[in-house]
């Protein structure tokens, strides 16, 4: 009787570590399961270079990188000298920046337009472009596409000098040094011109493009190093609907255009957010929508988003559109900042 009872106590005894030991082991996958949700990216940003090639005399002109055999990501970057528009030599031909909604992509040349890529997905996907072809992001892939025709406009929410009422892009520069970081907060491109030269000035200019999670706007922070008259930004005119709006206390406004203007071809809206008293006036430019700043060396910080009607829970109309970017805009109102 003695030995039936103490072969029943040993056997609860050893169901009990044994439950003991699986809750603790589903403990510890519940953890594991919740640290891999929270590592995992919400927003990303890169510079990626072609190694295994050199520079040649190319068909257009300038110098090319030919025979690179791979791409390799770098934290940072000093242009080279001999860098142009479709040289070879960076990954879609600049820096980029997304998150789960969006991604953009800077040209780092003398164009220094700023490009929409249009996701379909809410991953982070930036990494896999560009590797099979140069330019093959330009087709429909199933993370999404090179969705806007900058063509000789600004793209949306870049830099230009506006002279004698033409915006004049970066084709005069010293050197050009791009570095990107990426944190569990958000991820950021920060672009050091030095010697910009444009009509009888000369100033360095430092640029920091900066993505959160869950949102569609870049924050875009730039200071010259010298006051001058004619630094803009803009939204390409691509001829759809163009709307301008102040808030309650005329300290934030925005500019922005919705309709029929990716290459897909189907529905995009484009906005910019800016503080009224760092701009001295908004107007229509050749190619562009402009916001002219104030001379300053201080920083200025402004806003540019795109919303395309194929993104994941994507705004599918004007009529969305509008009331988005009037949230938007009544966030600044209150916070002044976004």
């Amino acid at each position: 009787m003695k030995t039936s009872r103490l072969i029943a106590t040993l056997f609860c005894a050893t169901a009990i570590i044994a439950c003991k030991s699986d809750k603790k082991e589903d403990v510890q996958e519940e953890k594991g399961m919740e640290q891999a949700i929270v590592s995992t990216p919400k927003t990303y940003a890169e510079i990626s270079i072609a190694e295994g090639g050199t520079w040649i005399d190319g068909k257009r002109g300038h110098k090319e990188y030919d025979g690179g055999t791979s791409f390799k990501n770098v934290s940072e970057l000093k242009v080279p000298d001999n860098h142009t528009d479709h040289s070879w030599y960076i990954r879609y031909e600049g820096p980029g920046w997304e998150n789960n909604k969006i991604g953009y992509r800077l040209y780092l040349d003398w164009r220094n337009a700023i490009d929409i890529f249009g996701k379909t997905t809410d991953s982070m996907v930036l990494s896999q472009v560009g590797h099979d072809g140069f330019d093959s992001y330009h087709e429909q892939e199933s993370w999404g596409s090179d969705i806007l025709k900058v063509g000789k406009g600004l793209g949306i929410g870049s830099l230009g000098r506006l002279v004698n009422d033409k915006v004049m892009h970066f084709k005069e520069v010293d050197s050009t040094f791009a570095s990107v970081e990426n944190t569990s907060e958000n991820s950021a491109v920060t672009v050091n011109y030095n010697g910009w030269k444009t009509g009888d000035d000369s100033i360095d200019l430092t640029s920091t493009l900066s993505i959160r999670p869950d949102q569609r706007y870049t924050k875009h922070t730039i200071q010259a190093s010298k006051a001058i008259k004619g630094i803009v930004t803009g939204i390409v005119d691509h001829g759809v609907s163009y709307f301008k709006k102040e808030s309650a206390n005329k300290k934030w406004a925005y500019i922005a255009t919705y309709g029929e203007q990716t290459l897909v071809p189907d529905d995009l809206g484009m906005a910019i957010f800016y503080e009224v008293e760092t701009t001295s006036e908004v107007k229509q430019g050749e190619d562009d929508y402009l916001i002219e700043f104030k001379p300053t060396t201080q920083p200025i910080s402004f806003y540019f988003l795109g919303a395309w009607e194929q993104e994941v829970d994507g705004i599918k109309t004007q009529e969305e559109f509008l009331s988005y970017l009037d949230e938007q805009l009544a966030l600044l109102n209150s916070n002044n900042t976004l």
